[in-house]
């Protein structure tokens, strides 16, 4: 995609389902080895499409559980991924039982060190 010039305009997200540990809870056994899922911390990665290239936001502690350095809420990671998209996430709204909803609900920041660009 690089190569081609399509990562200007393309952006390019991988997220898993959830965090894991580093270790596991419980007996370790040679059919049971994996790691346990967490709630507090993930991995996502994402490219192209006005992401700033090389940077690491956020950060661990040293049993990739609890958020020690710069928390992304995932309202925020929507808003960041709409405004890449060129949407504003405050103004993105639905009509449901009366009431306007966003995707963001009433919170959400676009993270601005992740982009190229001024939001």
């Amino acid at each position: 995609m690089k190569e081609r010039g399509l990562l200007d305009e393309t952006l390019v997200i991988w997220a898993g389902e959830f965090g894991r540990t580093v270790y596991s809870q419980g007996k370790l056994t040679a059919d049971d080895y994996g790691r346990d899922h967490h709630p507090r911390a993930w991995t996502i990665w994402m490219a192209g499409g006005g992401i700033r290239p090389g940077i690491t936001i956020g950060e661990t502690d040293d049993y990739g559980y609890n958020i020690t350095e710069d928390p992304v809420h995932v309202h925020d990671l929507n808003a960041t991924i709409l405004r890449c998209l060129g949407i504003d996430h405050k103004r993105l709204t639905y009509k449901y039982q009366g009431r306007n909803f966003r995707l963001t609900d009433t919170a959400g920041r676009v993270v601005q060190k992740a982009l190229t660009f001024e939001a």
